[in-house]
């Protein structure tokens, strides 16, 4: 059972972007230890439903009365400072808290608080890891930054002293917190617009490391030059993973791949032979996410049968090559993928699959990440047979980079390939429609509202039929 006494000073809660992917989780966990929690938002969702039907008052819009009875006002990075019940909070005195300082003191209310960092391959891992403490009756509370079905969402309220949580790099959130235990499975440049360069990333990194108990575990990437020497950091136990150092702890060998690109494989522990492991999930770069879930889930004391199966039973969270459905007989996916490296790992599993010809197509995510990594956009997304590019989904930004998606289509062309930039999705899907074969497979690629596109491809079909 977590011990909240650090929290008990707050009766009643408001949170303000109560919507958001962390935001709902926390609101959900705050109820469920008792506190009186309320929210705003600025649009109705699935997620803003749920948490009405579980008892909390959530209001669409602004309602800066809302907040006049609150002990404390919990606000996401994206509420503005001019935000009317923000503003309405510190007017009247009331402590206000920004989202990753909330989280932080959550992780503190726990004795083995585990967190699953990375640029890359965050929340399949935290999936993973969920599944086999699940498996394990370990009685886990969940925070996860993708739907997981087996949990019924993003998150999951436990009754022990284990808390299973995506820890985001971006503006260093997870230096908040009291982890136990690190998974860390990559370093990549991204989030440069916080960030600017991938020396102040590692920086970061060295800092979440140093978070670390003595008597905590670090679990990282070996293969990853960025991230191979992080032991030296920390007094924790580190144990390593991965496919081409043969020094690591924990390696995967003899790895085969199926018809549908789910990979199996030898896991070996110290040089000796542990188990063999299917996935149901395709792709090399999930073997990679397996391997530190696997040594994760070993240090925690789950035996071998229970880790396979736990794994076995995960079929990918939401927007993780997401299978949809068909149209004209060519299968549709969906990804959440929004940085090259992520999109070559799309790309690289979908080669290991059965198909005529691959469709993608690609929204960008922020103008700063395109302006950033053009180059590279443009050479991973030649992996792909058919190429389409839309509008850049703009998320936190203004456009003050003199980018856009076009930019990306002329790059492709300059490679010698061709390439649409189609800015309206329904015209994507009429592209589409007229154009696909059976037997091909489509994927929508982004992190911003790409993901209608393969949803409504799959609508009208089943209603056409």
């Amino acid at each position: 059972m977590a011990n909240i006494d650090n929290l008990k000073q707050y009766k009643r809660i408001h949170l303000i972007g109560i919507g958001g992917t962390s935001m709902s989780g926390i609101a959900e966990i705050l109820k469920k230890w008792g506190f009186f929690v309320t929210g705003s938002d600025t649009q109705e969702s699935e997620v803003t439903k749920k948490l009405s039907e579980t008892g909390i008052k959530v209001i669409i819009g602004h309602e800066p009365r809302m907040v006049e009875r609150a002990d404390l006002v919990v606000y996401s990075a994206a509420i503005k400072e001019t935000d009317p019940e923000l503003s309405r909070a510190r007017e009247l005195g009331i402590k206000t808290l920004e989202r990753k300082v909330i989280l932080g003191e959550i992780t503190r209310c726990f004795r083995n608080t585990i967190c699953i960092s990375g640029t890359h391959g965050k929340s399949t891992t935290t999936s993973m890891v969920s599944m086999c403490f699940l498996e394990a009756k370990m009685d886990p509370t969940i925070q996860v930054g993708a739907t997981l079905s087996e949990i019924g969402g993003n998150y999951r309220v436990g009754n022990s002293e284990n808390f299973i949580l995506e820890a985001c790099e971006y503006s260093e959130s997870f230096l908040e917190f009291s982890p136990k235990a690190e998974i860390i499975l990559n370093i990549d440049n991204d989030h440069l617009d916080y960030y600017k360069n991938i020396d102040n990333i590692i920086e970061a990194f060295i800092k979440y490391i140093k978070l670390l108990p003595d008597d905590g575990i670090l679990v990282y990437n070996v293969d990853d030059e960025h991230c191979a020497h992080f032991s030296q950091y920390t007094k924790a136990k580190s144990l390593t993973f991965g496919l081409n150092s043969k020094n690591a702890n924990y390696i995967a060998k003899n790895i085969e791949f199926d018809d549908n690109g789910f990979p199996s494989f030898d896991v070996y522990h110290n040089n000796s032979f542990y188990k063999s492991f299917s996935l149901s999930v395709p792709g090399k770069h999930n073997v990679y996410n397996a391997l530190a879930c696997i040594a994760l889930c070993d240090e925690f004391g789950i035996d071998k049968e229970t880790i396979r199966a736990g794994l076995k039973k995960f079929h990918g969270a939401d927007r993780r090559f997401q299978y949809l459905g068909e149209v004209n007989g060519a299968k549709v996916y969906d990804d959440y993928g929004h940085h090259p490296t992520e999109i070559t790992a799309v790309a690289n599993a979908l080669k290991k699959k059965k198909y005529n010809h691959s469709w993608v197509v690609f929204q960008p995510h922020t103008y700063s990440r395109t302006k950033n990594l053009l180059d590279d956009f443009a050479k991973c997304l030649t992996n792909f047979d058919n190429i389409i590019v839309t509008d850049i989904y703009a998320a936190r930004e203004t456009n003050t980079f003199d980018v856009s998606a076009k930019d990306i289509v002329d790059k492709i062309e300059n490679l010698g390939r061709n390439a649409y930039y189609i800015p309206n999705f329904d015209d994507i899907i009429d592209f589409l429609k007229r154009n696909v074969k059976k037997d091909d497979i489509i994927i929508t690629q982004g992190a911003g509202t790409i993901t209608k596109v393969g949803h409504k491809l799959v609508e009208n079909n089943n209603q056409q039929n």
